[in-house]
């Protein structure tokens, strides 16, 4: 064998024991833009209550499925990680989650002959600021970790006014007595709080990635 193929031969063998590490943090800032672009045309369905916009969401929801599928591969098959695999595992799951409940509210609207209403647009702009926060504080992680606790903190304080605006969305509900409108309403208000709520959670994964690393 040659000098010159030595090394080759070398480097074939150690990438095999140790194959190289997957880009965790490109991969989880390429995920929440993704969800940030969810959300931002869920606010834009909010706005107008195009079905064309519902069904851009819809194809999106398919979309995030790929990329879920992909990162959790790629998490599976890791030799080892830039980050606590519990923590990428929650992040991954819990993003997907958020545009999995934007198509949910859209699809239920159609479903049930709902437009859209003063509050569900301030829900959905609410749940954009915090998925935007979420990109931004993801995508800092490979450089500058400390940052990206404000972010989290962002994030969360979007998921609160989404509980506000829920609340006081509710308080409006329910009065009069029509109430086969009422519970209609009430499940699409749910599943902006849900949205929320994952976003919240997302939030709170980034924080503790933030401390674990800083």
């Amino acid at each position: 064998m040659s000098e010159e193929a030595r090394p080759s031969v070398f480097r074939r063998l150690f990438d095999r024991v140790f194959p190289k590490m997957p880009d965790f943090y490109a991969m989880l800032t390429d995920q929440c833009q993704h969800v940030a672009q969810t959300a931002s045309l869920l606010v834009e369905f909010m706005e107008t209550g195009d079905p064309a916009i519902g069904q851009q969401i819809r194809q999106d929801e398919h979309e995030a499925d790929r990329v879920k599928v992909h990162n959790l591969h790629t998490l599976n098959e890791a030799f080892s990680t830039p980050i606590d695999r519990e923590d990428l595992y929650r992040a991954i799951m819990d993003l997907d989650e958020i545009v999995n409940y934007c198509k949910t509210t859209v699809s239920e609207m159609e479903v049930l002959g709902l437009a859209p209403d003063k509050r569900c647009l301030e829900m959905a702009m609410h749940i954009k600021l915090g998925a935007d926060a979420l990109a931004l504080g993801y995508s800092r992680l490979a450089k500058s970790p400390a940052l990206a606790a404000g972010d989290a903190d962002a994030a969360r304080k979007a998921e609160r006014r989404v509980e506000k605006n829920y609340r006081r969305a509710l308080a409006e509900l329910f009065v009069g007595d029509d109430y086969i409108h009422m519970f209609k309403r009430r499940e699409i208000y749910r599943h902006l709080s849900n949205a929320a709520d994952r976003m919240a959670n997302c939030a709170n994964t980034l924080h503790d990635i933030v401390v674990k690393m800083c």
